[in-house]
C-alpha cells in the first residue's frame, strides 16, 4: 500500500511542494480537532478539583474556554480550506498534463504501432485508467496519510495521558496494517486480471459498436456481438471473484481496529479505577475512542484501490515508454522540395508491400502514381509523410532522409489529403483551419470557395459555425473531402500528397476542384495517386505499380504509346466510366 502511495507522489511530480504543504494544514487541523476535546477535559478537571475544595474557579474560566474552542474550531477551518485548496485539484491537474503528454508521445509513434495494438486498450489508458488517477489517486493519498496522521496525533494525546491505553490502541493499528498489506497483496494479484478483462470490454464494445451497421444490414448477430457478450460475462465474474477473495482481510482489518477501541476504553477505564488517570481523561479518551479510528477504517478501501492504480500506473509508464518514430530527429528546414526515393522496401509486419523502390519527384513537379489496388501506392505516400519507417533504402525530402527529420518539422512541410477522409467534431471552420490554426476568416472562406465547398458550407444550419458530427457523420462523402481538399489548401505547404483526392467528388466538381488545385499547388512538388485520366493525364511523370515494384514510368502520352498495364488500366478506366444502364 505504502509502495502504491510512493508511485503516485512520483506520478504527481510537480505538485509535490503543494501536497506536502497539504499535510502539513491536515497536521495542524487534526491537533485543532483534538484540541477542543483535550481543553473542555482540562476544564471539567478543574470543575472537579473545585467541588473537592482542591482548587479555586477564575471568573474568567467558562470565556476562556469557549474563546479556545472557538478559535481552534475556526483554526481547524482555516487548515482544512487550505488543505483541500492545495490538494483537491492535484490529480485532475496531472490527469490533465498526462493526457497531453500521451498525445504527444501518440503523435510521434509509428502507424504500425496502432495495428500492433488494441485500440480499445489504448483507449482504456487514456480515458477510464486516467479517470482512475484523476478521481481516485489523490483521494485515496489523502485518506492513508492524512489518516495515519489523525491516529498518531491522537495517540501523541492519549500517550501523555494514559501510556497503556495507547499501546493497547497502537497494536490495534499494527494488526490493521498487517490486514491492509494482505488486501494491498491481494489487489496486486488480481488487479492486473481485471485490467484485461477491462480491455478486453473496451476492445470488445468498439468492435461492436463499429459494426452495428452490418449488423443491422444481415439482421445477424454476428461474431462481434457474441465477443462483446463475452466479455461482459467474463469482465463480470472476474470482478466478482477478486472481490470475494477481500473479505477476510476486510473483516480482519475492521475486527482489529473495533477491538483496539474496545480495549482502548477498557484500559484507561482501569487506570481510572486504580486511581491513575482522572476521571476527567478517562473521559476524553472514551470520546477519542469513538473517533480515534475513524479514519484509518476507511483506508481499507484505499489499500484496493491503490493496488489497482498501481497496475494503471505500469500501463501508463509502458505507453510513455513507446519508441518515438522521430527519437533521434532534429528539426530541418529544407532549402528545396523534391522527394526522392532509393531501393525502398517496406513491409507490413510478415508481407512485404514494396520492393526496391526508386524514383524522384523534383520540386515543382507532380508525379501521379497509379496501379491495381493493394500495389502500394498509398505505402509510398505514406513513407515519404514517415508513418512508418522503410525496412531498407531511404526516404529523403530536399536532400534529407526523413529519419533525420522531427516528425513536427516534416510535416510542416507536407499537405495531405486522404481517400478515407476523417474530421473532428468541430465546426467547420476549425476541420479547415486545422492545419493553418492562426488563419483568418477570409482565408478560410478563399480556400472553401477553390475546393468548390463553399456554396454547401452556406446552405449549411450556421454556416463556418456549423458543427460536424464525429468523423465527419453529417456530410456525404463528397462534401467531406471537399474540406478535406480545402484544409490542404489553406495549410499551402510547399509539398502536397493527394491520395484519391477526388475519388467522391461528383464529375460537375471534379474539373472545378482540378483546376483550383492546378492553380493553388503551382510551384509545388506534388505526389497524386488516382485513377481518373483528367487527374494524372496532364502529370509531369506517372509512375505504374504493380506487386510493389514500379513497371513503367514517363508522362501520359509516352506510356501510352508504349502500351502495357497504363495503357490497359486507363482503356479500362474510360470503358468504365463509359458505361451506362441500358
Amino acid at each position: 500500500m505504502f509502495h502504491s502511495v510512493g508511485r503516485i507522489l512520483r506520478w504527481a511530480k510537480g505538485y509535490r511542494k503543494r501536497m506536502l504543504l497539504g499535510f502539513v494544514c491536515s497536521f495542524f487541523a487534526t491537533w485543532c480537532t483534538a484540541g477542543p476535546v483535550m481543553l473542555a477535559a482540562w476544564a471539567l478537571g478543574r470543575l472537579i478539583g473545585n467541588a473537592w475544595g482542591e482548587n479555586e474557579l477564575s471568573a474568567s474560566l467558562p470565556w476562556l474556554c469557549l474563546g479556545g474552542i472557538a478559535a481552534l474550531i475556526l483554526l481547524r477551518f482555516f487548515f482544512t480550506y487550505w488543505k483541500n485548496r492545495l490538494q483537491e485539484s492535484i490529480g485532475t491537474e496531472r490527469a490533465a498534463d498526462q493526457r497531453m503528454e500521451l498525445g504527444d508521445v501518440l503523435k510521434r509513434v509509428s502507424l504500425g504501432y496502432f495495428s500492433k495494438n488494441n485500440l480499445g486498450d489504448i483507449l482504456t489508458a487514456l480515458t477510464t485508467e486516467l479517470s482512475t488517477l484523476e478521481l481516485q489517486s489523490m483521494k485515496m493519498v489523502d485518506a492513508v496519510i492524512n489518516g495515519y496522521i489523525q491516529v498518531a496525533v491522537i495517540l501523541l494525546c492519549v500517550a501523555i495521558f494514559c501510556p497503556p491505553a495507547a499501546l493497547v490502541a497502537l497494536l490495534g493499528v499494527l494488526v490493521s496494517a498487517f490486514a491492509l498489506r494482505g488486501i494491498g497483496r491481494q489487489s496486486a494479484r488480481t488487479a492486473p486480471v481485471g485490467h484485461r478483462a477491462q480491455e478486453a470490454l473496451s476492445g470488445a464494445a468498439i468492435e461492436y459498436i463499429h459494426g452495428l451497421p452490418v449488423v443491422k444490414s444481415f439482421g445477424q448477430d454476428g461474431v462481434s456481438v457474441q465477443r462483446f457478450r463475452e466479455a461482459c460475462r467474463g469482465n463480470k465474474a472476474i470482478r466478482i471473484k477478486n472481490e470475494f477473495g477481500f473479505v477476510p482481510w476486510n473483516c480482519l482489518h475492521l475486527f482489529a481496529l473495533r477491538a483496539a477501541s474496545v480495549g482502548l476504553v477498557l484500559t484507561a477505564g482501569q487506570q481510572a479505577w486504580a486511581g491513575a488517570l482522572p476521571l476527567p481523561y478517562f473521559l476524553m479518551i472514551a470520546l477519542f475512542s469513538f473517533t480515534i479510528f475513524g479514519s484509518v477504517e476507511a483506508i481499507n478501501d484505499a489499500a484496493h484501490i491503490l493496488s489497482v492504480t498501481d497496475s494503471v500506473l505500469d500501463r501508463l509508464e509502458e505507453l510513455e515508454r513507446t519508441d518515438f518514430i522521430d527519437k533521434d530527429g532534429r528539426e530541418i528546414i529544407p532549402e528545396r522540395f523534391d522527394v526522392a526515393l532509393s531501393h525502398v522496401s517496406f513491409g507490413y509486419g510478415q508481407r512485404e508491400v514494396l520492393h526496391d523502390v526508386t524514383f524522384t519527384a523534383p520540386q515543382g513537379t507532380t508525379t501521379a502514381i497509379v496501379g491495381p489496388s493493394g500495389s502500394g501506392k498509398s505505402t509510398i505516400c505514406n513513407l515519404v509523410a514517415r508513418f512508418y519507417d522503410a525496412d531498407s533504402g531511404s526516404v529523403s525530402v530536399g536532400g534529407h532522409d526523413v529519419r533525420e527529420f522531427t516528425c513536427e518539422s516534416l510535416l510542416r512541410n507536407i499537405s495531405m489529403v486522404f481517400q478515407n477522409v476523417y474530421l473532428f467534431q468541430d465546426s467547420v471552420e476549425n476541420n479547415i483551419k486545422f492545419g493553418c490554426p492562426d488563419a483568418t476568416h477570409e482565408q478560410v472562406v478563399a480556400a472553401a470557395r477553390a475546393a468548390c465547398c463553399h456554396d454547401f458550407i452556406m446552405a449549411l444550419p450556421n454556416g463556418y459555425d456549423t458543427v460536424i458530427g464525429e468523423g465527419g457523420s453529417t456530410l456525404s462523402g463528397g462534401e467531406k473531402q471537399r474540406i478535406s481538399i480545402a484544409r490542404a489548401i489553406l495549410k499551402d505547404a510547399p509539398i502536397v500528397i493527394l491520395d484519391e483526392a477526388t475519388a467522391s467528388v461528383d464529375p460537375e466538381n471534379e474539373h472545378l476542384i482540378q483546376q483550383a488545385l492546378s492553380a493553388l499547388t503551382k510551384g509545388k512538388t506534388i505526389l497524386t495517386i488516382a485513377h481518373r485520366l483528367a487527374t494524372i493525364q496532364h502529370a509531369d511523370q506517372i509512375l505504374v505499380v504493380e506487386d510493389g515494384r514500379i513497371v513503367q514510368r514517363g508522362t501520359h502520352a509516352e506510356l501510352m504509346a508504349q502500351g502495357g498495364l497504363y495503357r490497359r488500366f486507363i482503356e479500362i478506366r474510360e470503358q468504365a466510366e463509359g458505361w451506362r444502364l441500358a
